[in-house]
């Protein structure tokens, strides 16, 4: 299989999109007006103690108050990978029946945190009160004194010789854990992510204690360089990626901690959207669509709310070629794949209800269950998956930390009060990038009139003016900016004046 991954980015956002054999599988948003949460460190200030939950509100300086549960206080919460750590930790230790978080924490109480959860909907970020810091091969996690393997290193020896390494280059106030791209590392390369990370505990360290709460003490790398550092393993195969800034970062970071994948790192120079060349715009499209068609003509529904994740199968145009059950197994099998792929894509977690098709055998309903299964160990997330119920339901957990990328592309739509979905005015914004882009490449026209919503207009005015103007010098365009009150407001219309034609359907992407 072929692994690349795709990156575009620029002033105003980033994208990198994963791919496996040319197929779109996960996809990583951010804008610099909302950037990541995750992996943050902040000095809070305990503002409520529930014992009835077992849980605290922390203030971090945040809109909304961090939620802290006893849980995160017993252990760390890794967020970028599962790990089997050893439950050996020195010293005395109680039963977590014992444990009272009003034991540990009070009103007013300073506190260092750490979000391993977004804010999503109307909640507030979630937070663990133990420290992770993940380096290129290992995590460093102040305070413990475990020491662990990721799971996903399944060789015995290579798992004790792991171990072997660890225990010699343990801090003595500090545990550590193996991520699964230190597989068959050597100690020299462990010893030079030790030493990185003590010393960026160090500083932070050092900062919390000069800091008055709430505080913001250690932001987590840019999204390029976390994902370099998290993805970027001798399992991909190439990294293409549109922005020479960027492009100078990943190297100077793959220069000190992996060289050998450096050759691997290639800039795009080619004319149009990078995204464009990939076609990766118009999957990227169909992620917001609640239908997904099949490849033998079934199909599966995707409805999202804030509780959980709705998925009905449908056999659709495909109607088979031998029995009943047969034509259901396939399409049952087929859509098991591509929930999968989906769920992955979307990004979407929380609990999640799967309908698939009614079968009558067992062993149709376990060839359902396993392919599931299979197909769900790509993904990064943490999962659990139960067997068919009687009713021919799978119901599955998905690790969420972030919003979806439904979430991250929409916005509640004014006009139907929340029950559609529309672009937002930045998405939108974005799009008419791409279309410029599209036009300087492929087009001699040099005179373009754009008409949008007045909603886009006003927001292009005010938001984006300068960006708008920067963009027609980079790219020797002249943009005519009419509001039309016609349009939706997710219609834009490309017109070239000198022809006198709508020209929309041609860069469409």
């Amino acid at each position: 299989m072929f692994r690349e991954i795709v990156i575009n980015s620029n002033p105003s956002e980033t994208r990198i999109a994963v791919l496996e054999d040319a197929q779109l599988v996960e996809l990583l948003l951010e804008r610099a007006e909302e950037r990541r949460l995750v992996g943050d460190i902040y000095k809070g200030r305990v503002s409520a103690v529930l014992p009835g939950i077992q849980a605290a509100f922390v203030e971090i300086g945040l809109p909304k108050a961090a939620f802290l549960h006893m849980s995160d206080m017993l252990e760390a919460m890794l967020d970028f990978e599962d790990f089997d750590i050893d439950d050996d930790p020195q010293g005395p230790s109680r039963s977590r029946s014992d444990m009272k978080i009003e034991d540990y924490l009070q009103k007013n109480q300073e506190i260092l945190v750490q979000i391993i959860k977004e804010p999503i909907g109307t909640k507030g970020p979630k937070v663990s009160g133990r420290i992770s810091l993940p380096g290129r091969f290992l995590v460093l996690m102040p305070g413990l004194d475990h020491i662990g393997v990721s799971r996903r290193i399944s060789d015995r020896d290579e798992r004790q010789r792991l171990r072997k390494i660890l225990t010699r280059l343990k801090p003595a106030n500090a545990g550590l854990i193996c991520r699964t791209v230190g597989d068959g590392k050597g100690e020299k390369e462990f010893e030079q992510d030790v030493k990185y990370l003590l010393d960026l505990w160090e500083q932070i360290d050092s900062v919390a204690a000069s800091s008055e709460p709430p505080a913001l003490i250690h932001r987590e790398m840019e999204m390029v360089t976390g994902l370099i550092r998290d993805l970027f393993t001798e399992e991909i195969d190439r990294v293409v990626i549109d922005a020479e800034e960027a492009y100078r970062q990943i190297l100077a970071y793959l220069k000190v901690f992996s060289p050998d994948l450096k050759n691997r790192v290639k800039l795009y120079r080619g004319d149009g959207p990078i995204f464009d060349e990939h076609d990766i715009e118009s999957e990227i499209a169909k992620t917001l669509e609640r239908k997904v068609w099949l490849k033998k003509g079934g199909y599966i529904v995707i409805d999202q709310t804030e509780a959980l994740i709705a998925i009905d199968v449908n056999t659709g145009r495909f109607t088979g070629k031998r029995s009943p059950e047969d034509t259901i197994l396939k399409t049952n099998v087929e859509a098991a794949k591509e929930i999968a792929r989906q769920l992955r894509l979307r990004d979407v977690g929380g609990l999640i209800v799967i309908d698939f098709i009614d079968m009558e055998q067992e062993t149709s309903k376990r060839q359902v269950f396993d392919t599931m299964k299979q197909a769900l160990r790509t993904d990064r997330a943490r999962t659990k998956v139960f067997p068919l119920s009687e009713l021919g339901l799978v119901e599955m957990t998905r690790q969420r930390e972030r919003p979806s990328v439904l979430h991250y592309y929409s916005e509640d739509c004014f006009g139907c009060g929340g029950s559609g979905k529309v672009l937002s005015c930045a998405s939108l914004a974005m799009k008419v990038d791409r279309f410029l882009r599209r036009i300087a490449a492929h087009s001699k026209e040099r005179h373009i009139q754009l008409r949008v919503h007045p909603e886009l207009a006003t927001y292009l005015y005010d938001e984006r003016s300068e960006t708008l103007a920067s963009q027609e010098k980079q790219l020797g365009l002249t943009v005519d900016l009419r509001d039309d009150p016609r349009l939706r407001r997710d219609d834009i219309r490309i017109w070239f004046p000198r022809l006198r034609k709508d020209v929309t359907a041609e860069f469409q992407g």
